[in-house]
Order: C-alpha cells, then sequence, then structure tokens
C-alpha cells in the first residue's frame, strides 16, 4: 500500500485532475505528506486545500504558513526559470491563479495554438503579502513585502512593498499606513 502512495508522489502535478492525489489532500497528515514530496519546497504550517491545482511543481517553492485555497491555480513552467515562489506568511484568497508561461502569439496567420509559448518567467509573492481572492499574477511579476493585490486584479506590474494594488490591470492605489479617505 505505501508502495502504491510513494508511485502516486513522483508525477508533478496535483488537483482535481489527478484523483488519486486529489483524494489526499482531504486529510491534513496525507495532504501534507503528498505536498512535501511534490513541491520543491513545502513549508511548516502549510496547507493545500481540496481542488486547488499546482502544475509543473517542481519549480514551485511555498513558504511556512501558507494555505492554497479552493480554486487556486499555480501554473509554473516547464522549462528553467518557470519558477512560482511563496514566502512565508502570505495569504491567498480562494481562486487566484499565478501563471509563469504565455502563448506566442506574434504570427498573425498561424493559430495561437501553433505558436508555442514565450519562455517562462518567475512569480515571487513576498514574505507577508495579501493576494486577494480571484486576483490573477501574470509572468515576472514580484508582489512586494507586506504588500496588498486586490480581490479579482490582474497583475502585470511588480507590486512594490507595503503598497495596496488593485484593478484590470492591478494599479498603485496607496502606501500601506496611510489614510485610506477623508
Amino acid at each position: 500500500m505505501i508502495g502504491h502512495f510513494v508511485r502516486l508522489a513522483r508525477g508533478d502535478r496535483l488537483g482535481p485532475d489527478v484523483p488519486w492525489t486529489h483524494l489526499l489532500l482531504h486529510h491534513p497528515c496525507t495532504g501534507y505528506w503528498i505536498c512535501r514530496r511534490k513541491f520543491r519546497s513545502f513549508g511548516v504550517g502549510s496547507t493545500m486545500r481540496p481542488f486547488a491545482y499546482a502544475v509543473c511543481t517542481r519549480h514551485i517553492d511555498i513558504g511556512r504558513n501558507i494555505i492554497i485555497r479552493p480554486g487556486c491555480m499555480l501554473f509554473a513552467g516547464e522549462e528553467e526559470g518557470g519558477d512560482i515562489t511563496i514566502e512565508d506568511d502570505v495569504i491567498m484568497g480562494s481562486g487566484v491563479h499565478i501563471y509563469c508561461d504565455n502563448h506566442r502569439f506574434d504570427d498573425p496567420i498561424l493559430p495561437i495554438s501553433e505558436q508555442g509559448f514565450v519562455p517562462p518567467r518567475p512569480v515571487r509573492v513576498a514574505r507577508g503579502a495579501w493576494i486577494g481572492a480571484r486576483a490573477i499574477l501574470l509572468p515576472g511579476v514580484t508582489v512586494g513585502e507586506n504588500a496588498v493585490v486586490g480581490a479579482g486584479s490582474v497583475v502585470t506590474r511588480d507590486v512594490a512593498p507595503r503598497t495596496l494594488a488593485a484593478g484590470v490591470p492591478a494599479k498603485f492605489i496607496r502606501t500601506i499606513g496611510e489614510a485610506s479617505g477623508p
């Protein structure tokens, strides 16, 4: 029986589309066990909840005290450079998507599905940041330490430490600690 679980741990993805590993996420002990084996690193106190996805787990580092909530999708790149790093004590709402890859679409004649991918770029979420529900982080962005990304935002550029960014595309709203209005 244990040998069966060890074979399951060798793949490079987690989520509902991989039923046997997904079942392991329903219990804290087996969920932590499978995450420690699949991710490049998976910190103490962290949890991946059922109905979250992670693709190319060998390129994903999860810090301490992180909850990857249902509906979250972590898509690291298959090639070198497509790393996702989520540092310690980051808060992520449900349905957060993080992408390191993107399709090529340079040729107006060739179908996009046949153009391949641009080289992946890393995404980093620094310690203590808060990523609101259903936010999307695109390739190459860094969310700074103790920064906040508003729910539903699409982050196309870096978010400075201790700032609030929100919108589509996400823009600087204010520095955290400043008065928010009259």
